[in-house]
């Protein structure tokens, strides 16, 4: 089974950018959709974006326009460019692979990676 490693975290002010990568432990040219989750603190994990293996890609309505997500095969990597960051978007991130029409997670999770947004 693949597993994943997220790093790319930290803390950055309103209005600010980070970027997001997601290291396979294997190939994911054969996952259809891989996706990034986030879990706020006192909050259950939510989706935030997937990136399915045709190059189609699908954003929760709270981070359309602002996070764009991307996938490179030949690296086995997935990154999360977040853009224009908001306090309400501080939670640990998390990448899995993903049900590409239930957007429920496959696999198991790895540690995420923190993001705190505050002034």
């Amino acid at each position: 089974q693949v597993q994943f490693v997220e790093s790319g975290g930290g803390w950055v002010q309103p209005g600010g950018s980070l970027r997001l990568s997601c290291a396979a432990s294997g190939s994911i040219r054969s996952i259809y959709a891989m996706g990034w989750y986030r879990q706020a603190p006192g909050k259950e994990r939510e989706w935030v974006a997937v990136a399915m293996a045709g190059g189609t890609t699908n954003y929760a309505d709270s981070v359309k326009g602002r996070f764009t997500i991307s996938r490179d095969n030949a690296k086995n990597t997935m990154y999360l460019q977040m853009n224009i960051l908001k306090p309400e978007d501080t939670a640990v991130y998390y990448c899995n692979a993903q049900n590409p029409f239930t957007r429920a997670p496959i696999g198991s999770w790895g540690r995420g990676t923190q993001v705190t947004v505050s002034s």
